[in-house]
């Protein structure tokens, strides 16, 4: 594919701290009218407190923009490799503990 003269090639680069990445099974968010915040934690077996690995603050049109792609990587991988099922005991039609709204505001 051919890129036009006036289009700009982003060149993305990561140190390796990052790149090993924060592993999260928790996630917490919250908006206000002009952010979204999402704070990534681990909790483990045994210990009393959660702890937030990574915080993302986004604008409203990036936090769509990452639904989306979301969205649309879910569908690519349930496609490949099946539906992915979710474990949890909370009726149908709830939000599972971290994932979802939160009323606090950053």
């Amino acid at each position: 594919m051919e890129q036009r003269k006036d289009s700009k090639e982003l060149s993305i680069e990561i140190s390796k701290e990052v790149a090993g990445g924060n592993y999260s099974n928790l996630a917490i968010l919250s908006h206000t009218p002009s952010e979204f915040v999402i704070d990534f934690a681990k909790v483990l077996p045994a210990m009393p407190k959660a702890t937030i690995a990574t915080r993302v603050i986004m604008t409203p049109e990036h936090a769509k923009r990452l639904f989306f792609a979301l969205k649309d990587n879910i569908t690519k991988y349930e496609s490949q490799f099946g539906e992915i099922k979710l474990h949890n005991n909370a009726p149908k039609g709830t939000i599972p503990m971290g994932f979802g709204p939160n009323t606090a505001e950053a």
